[in-house]
């Protein structure tokens, strides 16, 4: 999909805190509205349900009693419960039953968040990462949907315009073969890429109109850049979705494979890039650096990266996938997410990987701009990875974070009454201290590293 084109510069300050403040606002609003819906469903009432904190710029009561607000910082959002003294729905405000008459107390007692039975109180606690997740897989499967699966043996679907690339190739064409090696599927065409010699053009095998035929064309997986990497060598260069990198340090290169040969012999080494970029031809600067990325036997390995993906010089026919396999694709990413989250944190701990891979708000709102910049898809993609990070994080065994009211209900049903206040307030500063000590390093991360 075709950049968003709301200014000419997505790195632009207002655009990228703009789409920063939308993704968060979105993940708010999902995670503080499954507390919402669930305690509503199990018998807590919400006074105050609100998207940022501070002076309130708008208010409405529903007629549930519930004021929904949107206040002036949108830097995360809280649901206040009947009866709780503050927004971390950890202690109860002993106040709130005075006014209240005797008849009435044990009614209202149960409208709040701490006189509520355990069970509804965990559900209600649960609902906020689980609907961060449920959003993630909705999302994700939308997604899925909306582009299809590729249909095999690989079938031309439609051919961006590359100026001074002849593709030989034509929408609905079947491909059969490349240079004699048959290709009926994307991992067979992938298998033949790599066992034949790079050539500017090759020999396709096609099914066209019903009838096979020969035909010349260029190499299927050139130099084309489908993606930028967030927080890479190529953002910072200038490299946009798109571009045709035609030649490395002078010498012309034809395959995607040529320049990643290129990158993982040259970390750290700038590498001058000839870059086609619509009737334009552009030069450009940068060093791959090292990042960690997930290695095939588990763990991480150190590899040196442009930043960019590359794609095939036609956009694949696809076909629909059905909402049953979409969902269980975008299950198995969430958990994908989920599973090299946590890898990759347990590995900084290790001191394995580099701690830089954490960010905080400001590396957050850059990558925000970055994929909104690269268009629809991306940014919707990553508002669903967002989601899933901010679920994982919430169920942290933390005090202050969902995942430490969790081990506090987990003590009252084994031990049959809950933390004394004097234990939770203690725990609660020490979990507010780790946050704040959490944040204060991923600022850091985000104004030092590279």
């Amino acid at each position: 999909m075709e950049s968003i084109g709301l200014v000419p510069d997505f790195g632009n300050l207002a655009f990228t805190l703009a789409a920063f403040v939308a993704a968060l606002s979105i993940i708010v609003f999902v995670h503080e509205f499954g507390h919402y819906i669930v305690g509503r469903w199990s018998g807590i009432h919400a006074e105050v349900f609100s998207i940022g904190f501070g002076p309130v710029l708008f208010a409405r009561r529903d007629r549930h009693g519930t004021q929904w607000q949107v206040a002036a910082f949108p830097l995360g959002g809280y649901v206040k419960f009947l009866g709780d003294s503050d927004a971390a729905s950890a202690t109860q405000d002993e106040g709130f039953l005075q006014h209240i008459v005797k008849a009435e107390r044990d009614k209202e007692l149960r409208r709040s968040m701490l006189g509520a039975p355990l069970w509804a109180r965990s559900a209600t606690v649960a609902a906020g990462p689980v609907f961060n997740f449920l959003f993630s897989i909705l999302v994700l499967a939308g997604l899925y949907l909306s582009q299809g699966v590729p249909i095999e043996p690989p079938t031309v679907g439609r051919l961006p315009s590359l100026p001074g690339v002849e593709a030989g190739l034509e929408p609905g064409d079947v491909i059969l073969e490349v240079e004699g090696r048959a290709t009926p599927s994307y991992q067979a065409l992938s298998a033949a890429l790599d066992a034949i010699e790079v050539a500017p053009r090759v020999t396709y095998l096609l099914r066209r109109d019903g009838a096979e035929r020969e035909v010349e064309g260029a190499w299927p997986f050139p130099v084309l850049v489908d993606a930028v990497s967030p927080n890479s060598a190529a953002i910072d260069a200038g490299l946009r979705v798109g571009d045709l990198i035609v030649a490395v340090d002078g010498q012309p290169i034809t395959a995607f494979s040529e320049l990643q040969k290129v990158a993982l012999a040259s970390p750290g080494r700038d590498l001058k890039l000839q870059v086609r970029r619509g009737a334009e031809l552009l030069e450009f600067t940068l060093a791959p650096r090292i990042v960690d990325e997930p290695a095939l036997e588990g763990g991480f390995e150190k590899v040196p990266r442009i930043g960019i993906r590359g794609r095939l010089i036609f956009d694949p026919a696809t076909e629909s996938l059905g909402v049953g396999k979409a969902l269980q694709g975008a299950a198995a990413q969430v958990w994908f997410i989920a599973k090299s989250s946590l890898s990759g944190l347990w590995h900084m701990i290790r001191g394995s990987i580099s701690s830089c891979s954490l960010r905080g708000p400001i590396g957050i709102a850059e990558t925000s701009g970055e994929m909104a910049g690269q268009g629809v898809q991306s940014f919707i993609g990553f508002i669903a990875l967002l989601s899933t990070a901010v679920g994982l994080l919430n169920l942290f065994p933390i005090p202050v974070l969902d995942g430490g009211h969790l081990v506090f209900h987990a003590w009252e049903a084994v031990t049959g009454k809950p933390p004394s206040d004097r234990a939770l307030r203690l725990l609660m500063a020490v979990g507010l201290t780790l946050i704040i000590g959490l944040m204060a390093f991923a600022l850091g991360n985000d104004l030092f590293c590279p």
